[in-house]
């Protein structure tokens, strides 16, 4: 049989109905309304295919484990009301370090995925992407999660989420409420991390969304051990952070080389932009601009540099572009006038 033929027979079966051309290597689209068909489509996706979502509930949990391909990325969409949900979270299975059901979305090398338009909700974590590379979130809602909204994980590098909402994290564990989680801590490379060393989720871009309010934790967490990526455009509203596991700022940026230029925020708990040294050599070379901040703690900055004693050959830099109001003003580290 031909691709064609084997996924009809097996969407048939499932009580799929898809669209496709008439030729071996066309692309099908699958029109899905149940989670039953949700689950079938997932494990029969190739490369260019399309996973089209009508107006509904999909409770369940639904995994991706079929890579696309650069020229051929696998598409998942729908609207806004078409709602996944994971209420399954079984608190008995600790696999390393936590328990992995209970994700509303779960990419395991699942490369070159595009996820289009609808919502996440009621689930343990929101979308999870493990070994996932190339992966753009596009026009997303996750909200009423109970760890983090968004999270790159084991190395899920090239990733992007833009124009995507996510407020209402961490209902479970505030500490653990970030809104977008960029690789992971040192102490968890073991897990995620390539052979013990870092959780290399590099390159990741966080571009035009809306993070906040209701995110417990950070609205971007960018991990230790992680390096050059874009922060962009975002507006972000800390109302709601909990301060907890060190969650008191709605960036938190402990990686390397990142550029976080043109974003809003307010309301973060204490600083608006934090850099951090938490790992030797990390925590250097970020650079800040065009920022637009308010803060409202009297004890907060809008970007607060902890520590450069890291960083002497990569500096971070905070431009004068940068504008705050509130607290104890922009920075603490002389401006770099022209960025």
């Amino acid at each position: 049989m031909t691709r064609l033929r084997h996924a009809a027979v097996y969407a048939c079966a499932m009580g799929l109905i898809f669209i496709s051309a008439h030729t071996a290597h066309a692309s099908t689209t699958y029109q899905v309304s149940t989670a039953a068909q949700l689950k079938a489509a997932l494990a029969a996706v190739n490369p260019g295919d399309t996973i089209n979502l009508a107006n509904g509930n999909y409770a369940g949990q639904f995994v991706a484990t079929r890579p696309g391909t650069a020229s051929a990325p696998i598409t998942l969409t729908g609207g806004p009301s078409a709602v996944l949900s994971d209420p399954l979270f079984n608190p008995g299975d600790t696999d390393c370090p936590s328990g992995q059901t209970g994700y509303g979305l779960w990419l395991q090398g699942a490369n070159y995925w595009n996820l289009k338009g609808f919502t996440v909700t009621k689930a343990k974590k929101g979308i999870v992407l493990d070994s996932s590379q190339h992966v753009t979130v596009d026009g997303v809602t996750v909200h009423d999660v109970g760890y983090e909204g968004v999270h790159f994980r084991k190395s899920s590098a090239f990733g992007v989420i833009k124009n995507s909402t996510v407020y209402n994290t961490g209902l479970e564990q505030p500490g653990f409420g970030e809104g977008v989680y960029i690789g992971s801590a040192n102490s968890n490379w073991e897990c995620f991390g390539t052979g013990g060393g870092p959780d290399a989720g590099n390159f990741v871009q966080v571009l035009d969304n809306k993070i906040g309010p209701g995110v417990a934790a950070e609205g971007v967490d960018i991990k230790e051990g992680t390096h050059d990526g874009l922060i962009a455009g975002n507006i972000f509203d800390g109302t709601g952070e909990k301060n907890q596991n060190s969650g008191d700022s709605v960036i938190d940026a402990k990686g390397n080389n990142y550029t976080i230029t043109g974003n809003t925020a307010k309301n973060a708990f204490l600083d608006t932009f934090q850099v951090h040294n938490v790992y030797t050599g990390n925590g250097c070379g970020n650079i800040f601009s065009k920022n637009t901040l308010t803060v409202t703690n009297a004890n907060g900055y809008g970007i607060n540099v902890t520590d450069q004693s890291s960083c002497s050959a990569n500096p971070n830099k905070v431009g004068a572009s940068n504008k705050s109001t509130g607290g104890k003003g922009l920075t603490k580290i002389p401006l770099t006038p022209g960025l």
